[in-house]
């Protein structure tokens, strides 16, 4: 994508939280993205407001509708908490304006179907993001999978462990009702990953789900066993009780791309215990207008724990920098090249979708599908059974 021939949009930004400040790297710099302009943001924060303004020449709006009327905003990032995605897109979208949301697209079903119905109904492009299947090495291993190589993927394992639950957090980030918990907030990942490297038709789920701190009651951990229509199965595992480390598994490098020091276990932990300021302000002081929010460049490619793809003629691990491939006699590897900006691959797809047409995988419709498995994942733990998937979509 040439920086000279690039059509470039107009970014609004409804919500500078923690999302935004890991996406702001991709608007800065010399490797900013040259498809995107940030020239507006609507947050209800002052301090946020005033450091937009200031750092990238943007109008500020304390409201999504005040923004969203604005004339040079062309398409728009929904990064506010999970409760209000489905207005937020509703409000972009009749607007006219093309949407990206983050993941998780919404809390229910039927706020999915609506978002996707408004949007198809307005014309405009709807992708849900970030999710982890945009890194490198999902895209690497989906492109292996599909060259047929290995012949056919028939199980994934998926395990990822992490301090997920001792970050700071807002009230409604440990209330599963209102989107907290692990499923609403990592299933996503692991399920977007797990569908697009088996093609994305799963059938049904079976699974649990553990709630093991009754200071912090929601979901810290669950566990699935996923089918798809062509006899591929899935485990996904994921567990964010500050305890083992799956980091340990990728050489200590973090989620985000970032060397981990293994020394530092229990931080979070202590750091929650020892601090008298309220959760809450602990978790706003983690988002975009304070300073040392932003983590500096990462080293590797973000990722999501152990991934491990289970083909008729080779095992393909998922690694920050590499594919790992043990096939019948020969053990390879395929070496990743060095990481862009974080989370460019989100912007590329965004950016084509928009002045191409040519959609990724990560449509409203394929979020709908992942929320049809996640919200199967906490109805299959509550009532003890197998539950049967209707609005799965191909990868």
């Amino acid at each position: 994508m040439g920086g000279s021939t690039t059509q470039r949009i107009g970014l609004g930004v409804i919500g500078l939280g923690r999302a935004f400040a890991m996406m702001r790297p991709s608007f800065l710099g010399p490797d900013a993205h040259p498809g995107f302009t940030i020239v507006a943001a609507a947050d209800p924060r002052p301090e946020a407001r005033a450091r937009i303004a200031a750092e990238f020449g943007a109008r500020a709006y304390a409201t999504a509708e005040e923004m969203c009327a604005d004339p040079g905003v062309a398409a728009v990032y929904v990064a506010t908490p999970h409760e209000a995605h489905a207005e937020n897109v509703r409000t972009a979208a009749r607007a006219g304006r093309h949407v990206l949301v983050e993941k998780p697209m919404a809390l229910s079903l039927a706020d999915c179907t609506a978002m996707v119905g408004v949007a198809e109904m307005t014309g405009v492009v709807l992708l849900v993001g970030h999710s982890h299947s945009f890194d490198a090495p999902v895209a690497a291993a989906r492109r292996l999978i599909a060259s047929g190589a290995h012949g056919a993927v028939r199980m994934i394992h998926a395990f990822n462990a992490t301090d997920f639950l001792y970050r700071p957090r807002r009230p409604e980030e440990l209330d599963t009702a209102r989107g907290g918990g692990a499923v609403f907030n990592q299933a996503p990942h692991q399920v977007d990953i797990v569908r697009l490297l088996a093609g994305g038709m799963a059938t049904r789920v079976r699974a649990h789900t553990g709630a093991w701190d009754g200071a912090r009651p929601t979901e810290g951990a669950y566990a699935a066993l996923v089918d798809f229509e062509d006899g591929c199965f899935a485990s996904l595992t994921y567990s964010g009780y500050a305890h083992f480390d799956t980091d340990a598994l990728s050489d200590w490098i973090g989620e985000t791309g970032h060397r981990r020091d293994p020394a530092a276990h229990g931080a979070a932990r202590r750091a929650l215990a020892a601090s008298s300021a309220p959760e809450a302000a602990l978790r706003q002081a983690r988002g975009y207008g304070r300073a040392g929010a932003e983590a500096p460049s990462p080293g590797a490619h973000e990722h999501f724990g152990f991934v491990l793809a289970c083909c008729e003629r080779a095992d393909l691990r998922l690694l920050p920098d590499r594919i790992e491939i043990f096939g019948d006699a020969v053990r390879s590897t395929m070496q990743l090249p060095p990481p862009r900006p974080p989370r460019r691959e989100v912007w590329d797809a965004f950016h084509t979708a928009i002045t191409t047409g040519t959609m990724p995988t990560q449509t409203g419709a394929w979020g709908l599908a992942t929320m049809e498995l996640c919200l199967a994942i906490l109805q299959s733990a509550r009532e003890g059974r197998e539950i049967t998937l209707a609005h799965q979509v191909p990868a």
